[in-house]
């Protein structure tokens, strides 16, 4: 678009993740937030092929859905998008983005689970120190919506249980009243970083990490009796001290130190007992992360003398889990922590019957033996590497069970997954982050017996052949998705996608002659364009 505007409009819908739109004037407006009924302003700033994004700039009044009073924080702290709804009133929201994300795969009921707990059920936050405004006093909170540099404080927060609050509020009193610093992003000056407070429910031990800079010196033993005395509901168990001087705003161990207590605290799932250290990867919410897995296990069916991949299998929650049932678990993660924390965890649970394998699942999964009988996915938020599709399903799994953290990616890969010859037979959703657009999904898919067929019979007037001739240059496929979508597409892009429907494409000659050549794969919303193409071609 040639010049931004301020647009006004009324919040008609939402799309996952929390995508709104509204329409003015015959013209789509979306943008990042707000809930439906909301009226908004917004600024837009380009021409898409859904509509025109924007960016939300205020809100001008209160949708009529919103009757809940928030946590003091909300509107002003990210974390939370829908505080000011009734629980009810968010889940038929989250279904309704569900529904729209996945309408061209799975035609059946989706059935949702619903969080019984809303509030307390966090078991990590990661805090964040700054000021809530330029030259404010030092603030340990989290970073204001929209705000790089800005933090939030979080007193209120009622996510978690109220032990983090004790603890967050005390060490922030702590270093403002000693006069520390927080480190500042610009300059890279300063002391104070980040605070990482872990919660586990079972044993309600509390692992306590503070993340500073190497610049200034400051009272560790002091800092620690501090803590040891807050009137805690649980138990302080474990007391940390990270050393970061990376220019990156992350929590990077760069130096570790046990200042108080033992390595880990304890935690309980299923039965298989976990010990988590500062940087282990553990399920936020653990009470529904239990309902995600027993369910991943009944689907899954019967595991008796069966083998079991789990890839991307992380410390080796579902690999434990499943292989309380299976003959066999095979686990593949690429860090290396999570699979010695996996190992160790597993030989605590005595379990026997369940290796892990530490390398890139796109490798790794080639060492091992063929045939499969039920496969595991739970990749990261990024989802599966479009190369790693055809490796994996070489395995010849008749029973997929794919749990994701991103329903956006999972969608987008089990248009593939169904594409190499597999039925998406289950489609289920857990809330596993209320208040937030987060949720989790575990699919089931079964292999089709390709040797099955039909048999129909069809006199050559009901043929339409030219349809099956029917053909489109480059040239026209390119004019169309330009003209239709406002978006350009390249012959590579064009090629790869014809190849997936089935189409015969000619050897491109002028490829490149150098070594490791790194091909661009088609992005997800080219290869929608390309295909509405090919079909107004009649070419599929």
């Amino acid at each position: 678009m040639r010049r931004k505007k301020e647009v006004i409009g009324i919040i008609e819908g939402t799309d996952f993740p929390n995508k709104s739109y509204f329409t003015e004037e015959d013209k789509k407006y979306f943008f990042k937030g707000g809930i439906k009924g909301q009226k908004v302003r917004v600024l837009t700033q380009r021409k898409r092929k859904e509509g025109i994004q924007s960016k939300f700039l205020e809100l001008l009044e209160n949708s009529t859905l919103e009757t809940e009073t928030p946590c003091p924080a909300f509107g002003v702290c990210g974390g939370c998008t829908y505080q000011s709804l009734e629980y009810k009133t968010e889940s038929d929201i989250k279904k309704e983005m569900m529904k729209k994300l996945y309408e061209n795969l799975y035609t059946e009921e989706l059935y949702f689970h619903p969080l019984e707990k809303i509030s307390a059920y966090r078991n990590k936050m990661e805090y964040s120190f700054g000021d809530q405004y330029k030259g404010g006093p030092l603030t340990l909170g989290l970073h204001s919506k929209g705000r790089f540099y800005e933090i939030c404080d979080t007193t209120g927060c009622n996510i978690v249980e109220e032990d983090f609050e004790k603890v967050r509020k005390a060490v922030e009193e702590y270093f403002r009243e000693g006069g520390f610093s927080y480190y500042r992003k610009q300059t890279h000056q300063g002391l104070l970083r980040h605070l990482v407070v872990r919660y586990a429910f079972h044993s309600k031990e509390i692992l306590v990490n503070l993340v500073t800079s190497s610049q200034v010196e400051w009272n560790k033993e002091e800092f620690v009796e501090m803590l040891k005395a807050l009137p805690v509901n649980g138990k302080i168990h474990s007391i940390y001290h990270t050393t970061n001087d990376s220019l990156a705003d992350a929590v990077i161990p760069e130096k570790l130190d046990l200042l108080y207590g033992e390595e880990f605290i304890n935690e309980e799932l299923l039965g298989l007992k976990f010990q988590i250290t500062p940087f282990s990867f553990f399920q936020p919410n653990p009470s529904m992360a239990e309902k995600l897995y027993e369910r991943a296990l009944e689907l899954a069916g019967d595991l008796e003398n069966k083998k079991v991949y789990d890839l991307y299998s992380g410390t080796g929650t579902i690999s434990q889990v499943f292989a309380k049932k299976a003959d066999k678990v095979y686990g593949i993660e690429i860090i290396e922590e999570a699979v010695e924390s996996a190992k160790e965890t597993a030989l605590r649970n005595g379990l026997e019957n369940v290796e892990f394998i530490c390398g890139d699942v796109l490798e790794k999964i080639e060492d091992l033996e063929n045939k499969v009988d039920v496969l595991v996915l739970d990749p990261p938020r990024d989802g599966i590497h479009p190369k790693a599709i055809d490796p994996i399903l070489d395995t010849k799994p008749e029973t997929i069970v794919y749990i994701s953290c991103n329903p956006k990616t999972q969608a987008r890969d089990l248009r593939l997954i169904l594409e190499k010859g597999y039925k998406l037979e289950k489609l289920e959703f857990f809330d596993q982050f209320p208040r937030t657009v987060h949720v989790e999904t575990v699919a089931l898919l079964s292999k089709l017996d390709v040797d099955q067929h039909i048999k129909v019979k069809l006199d050559m007037d009901e043929l339409d052949i030219t349809a099956s001739e029917s053909k489109a240059t480059y040239e026209e496929i390119k004019d169309y998705v330009l003209k239709k979508n406002d978006m350009k597409v390249s012959n590579l892009y064009i090629s790869q996608i014809k190849r997936k429907c089935g189409l015969e494409v000619g050897k491109n000659y002028n490829v490149s002659k150098k070594e490791n050549t790194i091909v661009p794969n088609c992005p997800p919303e080219k290869e929608e364009a390309i295909r509405e193409a090919l079909e107004h071609f009649k070419m599929i």
